[in-house]
């Protein structure tokens, strides 16, 4: 006779029950490990837009003032640098901005691998109760 039929019903609900609690335990670890890292992948993305937002207000002042003394001097040499240390500046804040923004976003955020997780866990047990 096979082991699973000797048991006693109890038996079989009580190791349902521990296993299931184990499961849920191990899925709320997870989860919890999961958030933390996309919290600080958002505290990351945050910080890289902030600094991008802050590198592009005197990045614009200092094109602003290049621009003008090119126009006023009509000479090259202090507008010009001028404007290429205005445009790095410009330039940097923008791919910052951009990088910070895009690490923000919702899809990033999800905890993925825990939503995998109970999927397969789902799938297990769709699998032993119709076996």
């Amino acid at each position: 006779m096979d082991t699973l039929k000797q048991r006693r019903v109890p038996d079989l609900l009580t190791d349902l029950v521990t296993q299931t609690t184990t499961l849920f335990r191990s899925e709320v670890r997870l989860a919890r490990a999961e958030m933390s890292e996309k919290i600080s992948e958002a505290t990351t993305g945050l910080a890289l837009a902030v600094i991008g937002a802050v590198l592009l207000m005197p990045a614009l002042v200092i094109l602003m003032t290049g621009g003008v003394s090119a126009l006023v001097q009509n000479g090259m040499s202090p507008a010009m640098a001028a404007l290429a240390v205005g445009g790095g500046a410009l330039i940097l804040g923008i791919i910052l901005l951009w990088i910070g923004l895009n690490r923000l976003r919702a899809e990033n955020l999800a905890p993925q691998r825990t939503m995998q997780q109970l999927q397969h866990d789902a799938a297990l047990a769709k699998d032993q109760v119709t076996s």
